[in-house]
């Protein structure tokens, strides 16, 4: 079989014969927004879900700059650290809650402590789920996912 360099180099052709691709390829590349005030947290993070799931991570190091990252770049879903200085994951979950801008975004809490808030609050906090610390980076994806319902 020839070669077609035609087909091979016109960029309209390779987009329209996705033939070849597995039928689980996404198309489309979640956006999150990483919040928490510890850089080697973030940066393996960040590492993590850009090689496994393929996923753009946006990171902020406090909860002020996470609210105006999110006001910004209206991400997917925010990965939120609880305890931050300055301003914690509460304050800032709260803040992102009472922007209309913001509010819909599912939230995540990160946290080492998680009996600092009892179980029932989660809710009534718009908290979509939990993530305790340390975390296995394997198991952070599939974490994710199950937790926002994304296939």
């Amino acid at each position: 079989m020839a070669f077609d360099h035609d087909h091979a180099l016109n960029p309209m052709t390779q987009a329209a014969d996705q033939s070849h691709l597995p039928s689980q390829v996404q198309l489309t590349t979640k956006r999150i927004l990483l919040i928490d005030d510890e850089a080697p947290l973030r940066r393996v993070t960040q590492l993590t879900l850009k090689i496994t799931a393929g996923w753009q991570v946006l990171t902020a190091a406090s909860g002020s700059e996470g609210l105006h990252q999110a006001e910004l770049e209206q991400p997917d879903a925010i990965l939120l650290d609880l305890m931050m200085p300055e301003m914690d994951g509460l304050v800032t979950l709260k803040k992102l809650r009472e922007n209309p801008t913001t509010q819909h975004i599912p939230v995540i809490l990160l946290t080492a402590k998680v009996q600092a808030i009892p179980q029932l609050q989660f809710q009534q906090l718009g908290i979509t789920a939990v993530l305790i610390k340390p975390f296995e980076p394997e198991h952070l994806v599939e974490q994710i996912k199950t937790a926002l319902v994304w296939q």
